[in-house]
């Protein structure tokens, strides 16, 4: 008889404290629709508990949070016709995030490792997130024909130095570590050697802390402080540099003729150029059309846009082309249809 395979997530209680655990570390714990289901019902199964005071968000394994959505079962939905199936996990998805962004306590999510995509949307709904030496933080979805979605359009606008939200929805540019927490992606950086004592700190603290989100987030904040390492010096060349080639550009057209009369750091022009001409041109386009209607959006209608995107691109075959070239076949040369960016220059898509 075979051994019953793992739970996907791990469900734990402590006095004042709901922990979830992704656990698919073989897969550096990306999310498929059993994931995403239990983790909606242990919320919402603890969201009554009186005694309730902090969600704590983790992953299991040495190597990440989270790697996204498990793309290779969406692939297999889309290619046997079954967009609804697709379209199912996008729904509840963006659901599981939006409520962790509305969650009426406060909500830690601890990102050692990688955590890209829809691991990033998970985290995104935290009060605090946490990141150490060792985070990698990306939405590269426009390399697989997709785009930056768990409300990404939206949120990142709120956190992020202006032109960030463009330069990172559009590149898959990765953050590391520090980056992570000067671009506003995360909110502390702790060292990882370090996080089993700030688990200890916030276990310990839940328990005493006052009912109201607002106010137990501000004790909380008080717990982490002492353990995160002083905030990152600021990068101005960098950010002048991204503000002035990317925010509110209203057309790929108008950034690529930016890139392309770049001065300063002319390697680094010339290394994003090329970034957005072999990723999808379609992907490209709807996330800059999705960032330009989302700015400044209520989530609940950032998400309800994507969502209708997602059932766009899902069906596109850019889609599964991408996943094909970059995650099955690896050959890296993925065949866009249309090819080029200009060939969607005039798309008006009614998301």
């Amino acid at each position: 008889m075979s051994e019953a395979a793992p739970d996907p997530v791990l469900v734990y209680r402590h006095p004042g404290l709901l922990g979830l655990v992704l656990n698919r570390p073989e897969v550096i714990n990306t999310l498929n629709l059993e994931m995403v289901r239990r983790l909606r019902r242990a919320l919402e199964k603890a969201r009554p508990a009186p005694d309730l005071r902090l969600v704590m968000l983790s992953g299991a394994g040495e190597r990440g949070f989270s790697a996204g959505g498990d793309l290779k079962p969406l692939a297999r939905a889309v290619q046997a016709g079954a967009l609804a199936e697709a379209a199912r996990f996008f729904q509840e998805e963006y659901a599981l995030d939006l409520a962790l962004h509305q969650y009426p306590r406060a909500v830690a999510a601890l990102t050692d490792g990688i955590c890209l995509g829809g691991g990033l949307g998970l985290a995104a709904g935290a009060d605090f997130i946490i990141a150490t030496e060792r985070t990698r933080m990306a939405m590269p979805e426009t390399r697989i024909g997709f785009f930056p979605d768990v409300g990404a359009t939206g949120w990142l606008f709120g956190r992020c130095p202006p032109g960030y939200p463009e330069f990172l929805a559009l590149t898959g540019w990765e953050l590391l570590g520090p980056e992570c927490v000067r671009v506003g992606l995360a909110t502390h950086l702790v060292t990882g050697a370090r996080l089993p004592e700030l688990k200890a700190r916030l276990e310990e603290a839940v328990a005493g802390l006052p009912r109201r989100k607002e106010e137990a987030a501000a004790q909380l904040k008080e717990v982490i402080e002492p353990l995160a390492e002083p905030p990152p010096p600021p990068r101005t060349e960098m950010d002048a540099w991204v503000a002035e080639h990317f925010a509110g550009k209203e057309t790929l057209a108008a950034i690529l003729d930016s890139l392309g009369r770049c001065r300063a750091g002319l390697k680094f022009c010339a290394d994003v150029f090329q970034r957005l001409r072999e990723r999808s041109p379609t992907a490209l386009a709807v996330t800059l059309r999705l960032l330009r209607a989302n700015q400044a959006r209520p989530l609940a209608e950032v998400f309800a846009r994507e969502a209708r995107a997602a059932r766009f691109m899902a069906a596109h075959p850019d889609y599964l082309e991408g996943i094909r070239a970059r995650l099955i076949h690896r050959d890296d040369r993925p065949r866009w249809h249309p090819a080029t960016l200009e060939e969607v220059a005039g798309e008006d898509w009614d998301f």
